[in-house]
């Protein structure tokens, strides 16, 4: 039987990145991508995840006119961003960024 020759896989930081509003979701990555471009970071990114959507239906009245009823969507828009090989110097300037509120984001070491 032949050696299967195991590749050594760089290490990878993956950022996802989350929001309700697109045009706050595209500014917070174009930030991130300065500060990491900055840094000499090699990245992959942002690519653009499915759009999330959560719909609700209720009730316009509570007791009579059961066939009146209103419908709600939540959209919530999401980006992922890899860093090839990061430096503890690049870990530690993601966690000083200063995001604006309504923006998640979630680093994932893979």
């Amino acid at each position: 039987m032949a050696k299967k020759k195991q590749e050594v896989q760089p290490e990878r930081l993956r950022l996802r990145v989350k929001s309700y509003d697109h045009r706050l979701l595209d500014n917070s990555c174009k930030q991130i991508v300065d500060t990491l471009t900055r840094l000499d970071a090699t990245i992959s990114g942002p690519t653009p995840l499915p759009t999330e959507f959560k719909r609700y239906t209720v009730n316009r009245s509570t007791f009579v006119h059961k066939e009146s009823r209103e419908q709600f969507e939540m959209r919530i828009h999401k980006r992922l961003i890899d860093i090839l090989n990061p430096s503890p110097k690049l870990i530690d300037s993601l966690k000083d960024l200063n995001l604006p509120a309504g923006v998640d984001i979630e680093i994932k070491m893979a």
